[in-house]
């Protein structure tokens, strides 16, 4: 499972990081975040405990449907739903739809945060 490099700086530094990438003023270099939060609050709620155990049984049960995710978590299957959209967002999990169902995969278990001032 690779490693994913996740970033956390200002609204205004990230805006204006993407922009110069936008103008070609900056290259972003391998191993740089392609993923950034605001805050470490906000990757703190990302990344909570259980939100990781979840990526670690997604992992390792390779479920094939939303349904037996929730079985093998014993979390309602709303609640399940909401917070996969969520790591969807941040591409943490991708959401599969295979035969009318809705397969989790989980992009990464690990993961490094570069923080700056």
């Amino acid at each position: 499972m690779k490693t994913i490099v996740i970033g956390v700086m200002s609204q205004e530094k990230i805006r204006a990081r993407a922009l110069a990438i936008a103008r070609g003023e900056y290259k972003p270099k391998p191993g740089e975040p392609k993923i950034w939060f605001t805050s470490m609050r906000s990757v703190a709620e990302v990344l909570s405990d259980s939100n990781r155990a979840l990526l670690k049984v997604i992992e390792e049960t390779d479920p094939h449907s939303m349904a037996e995710l929730a079985q093998a978590t014993g979390r309602q299957p709303g609640n399940l739903s909401r917070t996969l959209k969520t790591m969807e967002r941040y591409g943490l999990v991708s959401l599969r739809r295979e035969n009318q169902q809705i397969r989790p995969v989980a992009n990464a278990t690990t993961f490094k945060i570069w923080a700056t001032a």
